[in-house]
């Protein structure tokens, strides 16, 4: 199988080693031909250091790979989604599978990331997502890991299933592609509010009670646009909610200890040095939330924060300081 990687960020690269590895003939594209120049003169990438990458990869600034391929994977930031697919639309059949694994919504239009690429490629081609708890740090150095292929037509997210899969990368399928691409993105929201609990001191009970009540914001918002319950609790929703929020290879995180460590959300982004999904979500959300009546109170006040210029201690205080609930009556994910 011919397998084209389009976006040579960190996830990109890590994704197609693992598609060297199971044999396919595989292709990663960089949108700057000096960067793909230089990777494939090194076979390294620097956002993965100290992985080496194999030598069946083909490593290309041109976009003539593209013909002919069977899978293509979108790997861009969420920014530029829509461009990436707008360039790989003459290059698509009716065969071809096409799997987004960016993670994000897009701004002004707020549509999920699939819906993004298949308004560009005007429906010639399946569009899945991949999406869990996956650093490519982690699945560079082939730690073990599980993600979930998510498409309403059961073939293709089988068929991606089948392209990725082996002994360290282990995936599953969901026909659920709204709740698998509303939670990849929602829960960068959550990992940027921990993250800004760390810089403030706060420890882990704080983080516990963020997280779990995020989540029961993140699953009613999901139902609402159509998502499965059980998806949230899933390895694209809880899964993914906690290795982002717990591990400082996450940018999201790592952003957030610095603002609540006193510095802006611009200075945060500038010193991470790499896109930061979850202030963009951040505006997305709120939008989201108040377009369809979903009661979202950390979002809310996540989005007031960094958007806003709130307080951050006044937000913990108004948070903690909401009127009295039942913890079963009041979470639809339970």
């Amino acid at each position: 199988m011919k397998a084209v990687v389009l976006g040579s960020g960190g996830w990109g690269t890590a994704l197609s080693q693992v598609l060297c590895d199971n044999g396919h003939e595989t292709y990663l594209w960089s949108h700057d031909a000096a960067k793909a120049e230089q990777m494939a003169r090194t076979r390294e990438n620097p956002l993965l250091t100290g992985v080496i990458l194999p030598e069946s990869l083909h490593i290309t600034g041109g976009l003539d790979c593209l013909r002919g391929a069977d899978l293509v994977v979108s790997a861009p930031p969420s920014f530029a989604v829509r461009e990436t697919a707008r360039k790989m639309r003459p290059y698509l059949t009716e065969q071809t599978v096409v799997v987004s694994v960016s993670k994000g919504i897009e701004r002004d239009t707020n549509l999920r990331l699939s819906q993004v690429i298949r308004e560009e490629i005007d429906d010639i081609c399946k569009v899945t997502a991949l999406s869990g708890p996956s650093h490519a740090e982690e699945v560079g150095i082939r730690l073990p890991t599980g993600c979930v292929s998510a498409c309403q037509d059961v073939h293709a997210a089988r068929f991606v299933q089948d392209a990725f899969m082996n002994d360290y990368f282990r995936v599953y399928t969901s026909g659920d592609i709204v709740g698998v691409e509303l939670a990849a993105a929602l829960k960068n929201v959550v990992a940027l509010s921990c993250g800004i609990c760390t810089g403030l001191g706060y420890q882990d009970n704080t983080k516990a009670l963020l997280m779990t009540r995020a989540m029961a914001e993140l699953t009613r918002l999901g139902e609402q646009m159509g998502g499965t319950r059980r998806t949230f609790g899933g390895l694209a929703g809880m899964g993914d909610l906690i290795v982002t929020c717990t591990s400082l290879h996450s940018r999201n995180n790592r952003a957030g200890i610095l603002i609540g460590q006193g510095k802006t959300p611009q200075q945060a982004m500038e010193e991470v040095g790499a896109v930061v999904e979850g202030y963009f979500a951040a505006e997305s959300i709120h939008q989201l939330a108040e377009r369809e009546h979903v009661e979202m109170p950390i979002c809310r006040c996540a989005y007031e924060l960094l958007y806003q210029g709130k307080d951050v201690r006044g937000v913990v205080g108004e948070l903690m300081g909401r009127a009295k609930k039942d913890e079963l009556l009041e979470t639809t994910w339970l």
